[in-house]
């Protein structure tokens, strides 16, 4: 379990994110990513040579936003550590793909591991520390 049961679900349901990582000068780096659910951390895509992928691997703090794409306007926020996997990522990336695509049976097509070798693709791996959010809103 991520956070609470209630979080969980939305984090489950959602699948746009506001990924925060830190520059070197402390100053805060956002973007927006899809995202998945694996077991107890958060996953997402990215390549190596993108910014949140180097600001991740000089220092591993993240916080992850999750939220929706209108009213009600709930969101989940996950602070915790990154960590870059670069080896064994087609399931995560499946994982990844499913979820943006809402279809749990969606499989990758031929080719699909030479694509993420070849356009530098790694894993984003969050481990909670700190979960926060509005899952309801009356």
């Amino acid at each position: 379990m991520i956070g609470t049961p209630e979080q969980d679900a939305l984090l489950r349901q959602l699948r746009w994110a506001v990924v925060t990582t830190l520059r070197a000068d402390g100053s805060p780096s956002s973007s927006v990513v899809f995202y998945a659910v694996d077991g107890d951390t958060i996953i997402f895509s990215t390549t190596a040579d993108r910014l949140k992928a180097r600001t991740l691997a000089r220092d591993p703090r993240i916080a992850v936003t999750a939220l929706d794409e209108g009213p009600p306007h709930r969101f989940v926020t996950v602070e915790g550590r990154a960590v870059i996997e670069r080896d064994d990522i087609v399931l995560a990336h499946v994982l990844v793909n499913r979820a943006m695509r809402r279809d749990p049976a969606w499989e990758p097509p031929a080719g699909f591991e030479e694509r993420l070798r070849r356009d530098g693709r790694v894993i984003i791996r969050v481990y909670p520390q700190r979960v926060s959010g509005v899952t309801a809103r009356g």
